[in-house]
Order: C-alpha cells, then structure tokens, then sequence
C-alpha cells in the first residue's frame, strides 16, 4: 500500500472512445445497441424497410383488410412508446409512427389498386403533410422515415415511368399466372438497354450520394434514420430486379 486512494467504480471504467470513433464503427453500433440505443435507430429503419417485403407482400396479396386493420397497433404502439416509454423505447415511439404511414399507404395500393401504377406515389404520400410538419417538433424521427421511404419510391416510379416500363406493369398482373412471369423478365430485360441502365446508374449514385451526407451528420439521428431507410429501399429495389431476371415466379409482384 502506497497510501493512495484509488474509488473501484472509478479504476474499473472502461476507456471511452472518441465521438468520431463511435459513430463511424458500425459493428459497435450493433453489439451496443443497449448501451447506446440511439445509435441501433438507423439499424432499426433498416429492418423496418426489410419487413413489407417479407411480411406484407403475401399477407396483402391474402387479407388486404386485416394488413390495413394492422396499421393501427403499430400507430398506437409508436404512440404510447413515445409517450411513456424511456431510453431506447422512447425514441423507438416515432419510428414506428413513421413507419405506420408507410406501412398503411402499400397496404391501400397494393391491396386495391395494384393495377394502377399512376396511383401508387399518390397513395403512399397520403400522411406526406403531416411528416413534413413533424420534422420541426419531437415527431421528427416519424417523418424523416416516412419521407425517405417516400424518396426511394418516387425515384423507383420515376425511372419506370421515363424508361417506359411502368406500362408493363398492369400487363403483368392482369396476364394469367403462366404469361405473369415471362412479362415480368421482359421488363426487368428493358431496365438493362444501354439509356435505361444509365439513368438507373445516374439515379442510384445521386441517392447513395444523399446517403452518405445523412449518414455523417452524427449530431442528428434523423438524418442517419432516413440514410438508412433510402439505402436498404435501394437494396430491396435492387433485390427485386434480380429476382425479376433470374426467378420471375418468385417475385411478390405476381
């Protein structure tokens, strides 16, 4: 004993990392995502994005009504959590209000007017006034979600409507099961022509270019949620296309 006195809780801290260190080590992101909740939200939206595909695609296609009915438990779930939840629960409460708006808007297009390509950018930007004003209160998580939802399926349009395979799309649903998926490969084929695989390109790298600025802005977990939430809509779009050119019959258009 030297006669120095050294508090146990104060010699058992760990070494603290520097907030540039935090923020841009994804794996500790994950790993901690209880130590550090806010962090895990942009994996959170990911995930969230990832669930349609896997979840209300066939149950649309099944009970278009009862996946509606479904947006409210999310809505009032989100609610309640921002209300009277704490820690990561509590910034949990607007994501799922976010992702409820998005989650009612494919349910209303896919379940009843599937057909109509035209209609589906409008009906997924029904609650499009709300997240706008959310971002400017506590709600800001909520919208900025729903809008980078809503950024990636207004690109995704867009470049179908220019490259002239939207007019494919009421074909292929109405064609009967055995014709569906040679028309979808005969329109996923028209995205690689040389001018539609270049506005693809030029679209795709002005988007991960928005990404990768949101994803920097560390200060704002907003602008991480909605990085994250574009990026992995990409992802699904490109995972979509794919399936379309190697495995029509598997995709949940048909």
């Amino acid at each position: 004993m030297n006669g120095t006195l050294v508090s146990p809780p104060f010699r058992q801290r760990p070494p603290a990392l520097s907030p540039h260190r935090q923020g841009s080590d994804p794996w500790r992101i994950v790993t901690l995502g209880v130590a550090a909740p806010h962090a895990s939200l942009p994996v959170l939206a990911s995930l969230l994005v990832l669930l349609p595909v896997f979840l209300q695609a066939p149950w649309v296609r099944l009970q278009p009504f009862s996946a509606a009915l479904f947006t409210l438990p999310l809505l009032l779930g989100g609610l309640i959590l921002e209300r009277h939840g704490s820690g990561a629960w509590k910034t949990v409460g607007p994501l799922l209000v976010g992702f409820s708006g998005s989650w009612l808007g494919g349910c209303l297009f896919w379940g009843w007017c599937r057909e109509h390509p035209l209609w589906h950018l409008p009906i997924e930007a029904f609650a499009l006034p709300l997240a706008l004003t959310g971002l400017t209160g506590r709600w800001r998580l909520a919208g900025s979600f729903y809008l980078a939802s809503l950024l990636g399926t207004a690109c995704t349009d867009g470049v179908m409507a220019i490259s002239g395979v939207m007019g494919l799309w009421p074909a292929v649903l109405q064609a009967p099961a055995n014709q569906a998926a040679p028309l979808l490969h005969q329109a996923a084929l028209a995205v690689l022509q040389p001018p539609c695989l270049l506005l693809v390109l030029g679209v795709a790298a002005g988007l991960l270019t928005c990404c990768r600025w949101g994803w920097r802005q560390h200060h704002d977990q907003a602008w991480r949620v909605a990085a994250a939430a574009l990026a992995t809509t990409m992802a699904v779009d490109g995972l979509f296309l794919g399936v379309a050119l190697l495995a029509p019959r598997l995709s949940g258009l048909i």
